[in-house]
Parts: C-alpha cells; sequence; structure tokens
C-alpha cells in the first residue's frame, strides 16, 4: 500500500507551488507493488517474450516438442486438405483465366512455405476464389507473365507491411464491410460461372434470348448433375445415427470423407468418364468444353518475368506497372484482409501476430513467383477442412505440397479431359454458402450506419468492382470515425449536492483534440441555458491525449466564465494533466465521483 497526500489546488500561490498538502490529509490508494514471495512471482509473472528469431521463423518455436501423435494428425490432415486443394486449385486457375498447372504452383509452394513461417495450423495459403476474381480483374486478356509479377510485387508489398508492422490497419476495416464484400465476390463467382455451367462459349452475351439459345445440352447436364451431387455429398457429413457403436462411428468417418473429398470425387470421375469416351472415339468428338492441353507442368525455379516478349510486343518492368495499375495494392490488402480475418477465426488464444501472418504471406507470394504461381491468400474453406481433419501443426503444409507435386507429376496430362462444366460446378457449390445475406435484417435493426456501409459494398462490388466496394467500405468507415473523434457524445445535466446546484458535463465517449471545440460549444449552450447561474463541473476522466489545445480550450472557458464569475471545476483530471494548465483563478479540481461545491461557489 502507498501513503499519498491529498492535493488541493492553491491560486494565491505561484506556478509550481499551486498544488499543495490538504490540512495534512493522508488518503490510501492500492498499488500493484505487492510483496510476493518467489513461487507466487513466477506463477502470475507474465510469460517472456520468445526471441525474435523464435516468432519470425515460427517453426522454431515447436518443432522441439514435435512428437509421434502430432505427425499422426498432421499426416491425416495434410493428406485431406490435399484432396481438397486440387481440384479447387484447378478450378480457381480456370477462374483466373489461367491454364490448371498455374493454380497446382500456387497450392504447392504457398503450402510448404507457411510449414516454416506461419502461426495457425489451420490456415491454408493456395489460390482462393478472392484472389482469382481479383487477379482476372488486372490480368484480364493479358499475358500469364503480367500474373507471375503480380504474385511478386503482392508478396512484396505484403512482406514490407509485415515487417513495418502493420498489422493494425486490419482493425480499421469493419466487420460488416468484410462480410459485404465477401458476399460480393461470392455472387460474382456464381454469375461468372454459369457460363461454363452450361456450355455457353460466348465471349460476350448480346440479349437473354443468345442466352438461352447457346446453351448447350451436355455440358448443362454435367454440370447441374455435379452441382446436385456436390450439395448432396456435402449433406453426408451430417448424417446423424440413432446409435452409437463402433461401426456407426466408423460409417461416420467413411461418410466425413467422402463429403470431404467431393470436390476430389466429382473432378475425378467427369474427367474419367470423357477419358474412357475419348479412348473408344476421340478426344475431338466429346460433346463437352474441356480444360486447355498442358504440356509440362512440373515446376521450375526461375526469376519471375520483369521483361518479356508477347505477340510482338515486348514488355519491361515499366509496362507490366503499367498494365496491373492500382492492383499492385489492391490485390495485397484484399489478401491480407482474408488471411488475418481466417487466422482469426482459428487463433487459439485469442493472441494472433497479424505482422508475421502478413510477413508469411508475402513470402508464399514472392516464393511462388519464382515458381511461375499466381497471388495466394488463406481459404475459409480449406482452414474448416483443416479443423475438421483433427490439424495440429503447420507440418501438414508439407504433405498437402507433396501431394500437390504428386499430381502435377502425374495427371498433367490428364488436365486436358476435365470437363469446364464440373470445375464450373465446383466453383458455384464453394462459394453458394459463403454468399451471406442475414447482416441485412441485423444491422438495419441495430445499427444503420453498418447496414449502409454493407448495402454500399456489396453493390459497388456487383456493379463496378470488389476493390471498389473494398475500398467504399473503408472510406465509409474512416468517415465515420473522424466524425465520432470530431463530435463526441456530450451529457450535460443540473445537478443538486446538498442545497446547491451544479452543472454536469460529462463526455460519453473519449475526446480528443479534434472534439475540443464540441466540448467548448457544449459548456457554452449550458451557461446560456442556465444563464450562468451555476458552477460547471467538467468530467474530464475521458480526455485522451491531453495536449496543449485541450489547455487553450479550456483556460478559454474559464476565461468566459471568469467574465460571469462562474466555478470552473475540473473533475478526475489527473495531476500530470493539472500541471499542464496556467493558474486561474476561478478553476478548481475535484478527484471525487461526489462533488464537493466550494461555499464561495455563485448559486
Amino acid at each position: 500500500m502507498t501513503i499519498t497526500k491529498n492535493l488541493s489546488f492553491d491560486a494565491s500561490c505561484g506556478e509550481k507551488e499551486k498544488y499543495t498538502a490538504k490540512n495534512g490529509e493522508e488518503t490510501y490508494y492500492p498499488t500493484h507493488n505487492i510483496n510476493m514471495d518467489t513461487d507466487m512471482q513466477s506463477k502470475y509473472s507474465p510469460p517472456k517474450e520468445a526471441h525474435w528469431l523464435l516468432r519470425r521463423i515460427y517453426i522454431l518455436s515447436w518443432i522441439g516438442t514435435y512428437d509421434r501423435s502430432q505427425a499422426m494428425a498432421d499426416l491425416i490432415a495434410g493428406i485431406t486438405l490435399g484432396l481438397t486443394i486440387i481440384p479447387q486449385s484447378i478450378a480457381y486457375a480456370s477462374l483466373a483465366g489461367l491454364s490448371s498447372e498455374y493454380g497446382l504452383y500456387s497450392a504447392f509452394i504457398g503450402s510448404i512455405i507457411y510449414v516454416f513461417f506461419g502461426t495457425i495450423p489451420q490456415v491454408s495459403i493456395g489460390p482462393t476464389s478472392l484472389m482469382a476474381i481479383m487477379t482476372l480483374q488486372f490480368c484480364a486478356d493479358k499475358p500469364v507473365q503480367v500474373v507471375i509479377v503480380l504474385a511478386f510485387l503482392a508478396g512484396l508489398v505484403e512482406l514490407m507491411m509485415g515487417i513495418c508492422q502493420l498489422g493494425f490497419i486490419v482493425s480499421f476495416i469493419p466487420a460488416p464491410v468484410t462480410k459485404a464484400f465477401t458476399s460480393g465476390t461470392a455472387v460474382i463467382v456464381f454469375v461468372v460461372q454459369i457460363k461454363n455451367l452450361l456450355g455457353i462459349r460466348l465471349k460476350n452475351v448480346p440479349s437473354i434470348g443468345d442466352f438461352f439459345s447457346n446453351i448447350r445440352f451436355t455440358d448443362a447436364t454435367m454440370g447441374i448433375s455435379c452441382i446436385i451431387l456436390l450439395l448432396s455429398l456435402r449433406l453426408l457429413s451430417q448424417v446423424k445415427f440413432k446409435q452409437d457403436t463402433p461401426f456407426t462411428q466408423r460409417l461416420k468417418k467413411l461418410l466425413w470423407y467422402i463429403s470431404i473429398s467431393r470436390n476430389a470425387l466429382v473432378v475425378f470421375f467427369s474427367g474419367l468418364m470423357i477419358y474412357l469416351w475419348a479412348e473408344k472415339s476421340a478426344l475431338e468428338a466429346v460433346p463437352f468444353a474441356l480444360s486447355a492441353k498442358v504440356s509440362s507442368a512440373m515446376p521450375t525455379i526461375k526469376l519471375p518475368p520483369f521483361a518479356f516478349e508477347h505477340q510482338n510486343r515486348t514488355y519491361v518492368f515499366t509496362d507490366i506497372l503499367g498494365e496491373l495499375g492500382s492492383g499492385v495494392f489492391l490485390v495485397p490488402i484484399v489478401a491480407v484482409l482474408a488471411n488475418v480475418a481466417i487466422a482469426k477465426a482459428f487463433v487459439k488464444d485469442g493472441r494472433l501476430d497479424a505482422s508475421q501472418e502478413m510477413l508469411t504471406l508475402g513470402l508464399c507470394n514472392i516464393a511462388g513467383s519464382f515458381f511461375s504461381a499466381m497471388p495466394t491468400c488463406g481459404a475459409f474453406t480449406r482452414s474448416a477442412v483443416s479443423q475438421a481433419s483433427g490439424v495440429r501443426t503447420p507440418m501438414a503444409g508439407i504433405y498437402t505440397g507433396l501431394i500437390v507435386l504428386s499430381a502435377l507429376s502425374i495427371l498433367t496430362p490428364y488436365f486436358q479431359y476435365i470437363p469446364k462444366a464440373s470445375l464450373a460446378a465446383v466453383l458455384m457449390a464453394a462459394v453458394l454458402f459463403m454468399i451471406d445475406l442475414t447482416p441485412i435484417k441485423e444491422l438495419w435493426q441495430s445499427n444503420k450506419k453498418d447496414f449502409f456501409s454493407w448495402i454500399g459494398s456489396f453493390i459497388i462490388c456487383l456493379v463496378y468492382s470488389v476493390e471498389k466496394g473494398l475500398l467504399f467500405g473503408i472510406v465509409v468507415s474512416m468517415i465515420c470515425i473522424l466524425l465520432r473523434l470530431g463530435n463526441p457524445k456530450i451529457e450535460v445535466t443540473l445537478k443538486q449536492q446538498d442545497s446547491k446546484y451544479y452543472v454536469h458535463v460529462v463526455p460519453q465517449s473519449d475526446v480528443f483534440y479534434t472534439g475540443v471545440d464540441t466540448l467548448r460549444a457544449e459548456i457554452r449552450s449550458a451557461c446560456l441555458l442556465y444563464r450562468c447561474d451555476f458552477p460547471v463541473v467538467v468530467h474530464c476522466g475521458r480526455f485522451m491525449q491531453f495536449d496543449a489545445t485541450f489547455v487553450e480550450m479550456l483556460m478559454a472557458v474559464a476565461k468566459e466564465l471568469a467574465q460571469d464569475d462562474v466555478l470552473l471545476i475540473l473533475q478526475h483530471m489527473s495531476l500530470k494533466q493539472q500541471q499542464l494548465l496556467p493558474v486561474a483563478s476561478n478553476i478548481r479540481y475535484c478527484n471525487e465521483d461526489q462533488v464537493e461545491l466550494p461555499l464561495d461557489a455563485k448559486q
């Protein structure tokens, strides 16, 4: 316990002596300097921060305690995730306008790099619908080399954000904007894939009549059948048995594996059907739109193409930057937003190192660009599969990467047999459950500002582009923050203490220097309302970053009140803040919840 003298203000004293002990009274304040024995101190002392090397190369923090049980759990999770990520990567590459192998390059390198630097076992770095849409947005009808350079530049921006500890930036993007952005992206993916699902081969559909007249029956049948099958297989994981026996437990596990492998099963069997069809007749005779032929798909290490030739045109680095435009910054920001959101959803102790996740994502994209990969980030669907598979550490990514490499080395010649309709079905079934319209009703009832922010972001994503929708949500959020800082809520009431009255001014939100004019206006309005008949008590407990602006405002208020002989009492102002204020004859201080008015106070 610490004994502190109760200080009071004496206006007649000089600047340095104006705070004096009052009548020798002593006040007792509890402090945290409690004498503890060694055992108690070690039990309740905060944990030592890990060495920076362990925090950055995160595998060093857990590999020393890695045991057989963890390895077995990660092996199962890694294989399961591999069966999920292969068909997704092929489909997302197709969505981005690329051939199949580029999606698998991204899945392979992202999974392995994350093992060494990632902090969340459930996060799976690879192609996503979000990154595919962003890539298509900025790289449509451009050479594939532009996509690879985009991956490098996005990784570089993400890496710099991580090095500069900018993880807090994500906190400025509110949840409604994130939900609107995710839902808008899912709707775009769903709509874009309708043409592939129905076999419409026109690049632009002039009218609704042309749309329906160009539907190919074979592709439409294949696509719709695949969607129905995917949605049916998804329900297998929810099957419940009346009796819980060893047999039903094994059967439930089998159904769960079939359910999470549904994408791989649909792509495999649809491709197998086309392969057998082509063997009996010819590939040209197959009545389905098929994926592009891949000549060689084994990854090779090479520098990103900062200069290249394409169709008799030479591209240099400045040309590529001009082609990408704002995508150089928007793609990494969106990737970071998605990745940190996933990490927050699966972090165990609530302590997420967002800057480390940025750094890791940057390394994944930079390394991926050396293997001709497209931009990547985490995906909620894959993270959910990892969680359900019992993943224990990021080591599962090694097994996932090896499975993807095996697919690249063995299955490359067979990619051309995969129907576009089945890939479209995989994408549409995946994003269908990402479309969340529940915030419309919830936000309308709870917060109109968030409601209009969600509606605006969602509509702009659909009508213009996903990055403009996100930018709109961020701008609206920042404007609301600035308005809140400039217009703090102030409560003004007339209170009675014993037989005396006083005007009580209490901020209901934190007051920064941007809000002092609002506070001053409220005090002036209160004085006009009550005709300067009562002392003014200002609660200072929510004054934040007390500086010269606060001092200037309070002295101006004190000067105005002094002209009408009104006392200004500053309640719960810290001693440090009090010492910043010059001497004023009509200023008093009060550190109690119950205000004691001086006898000479005007009534």
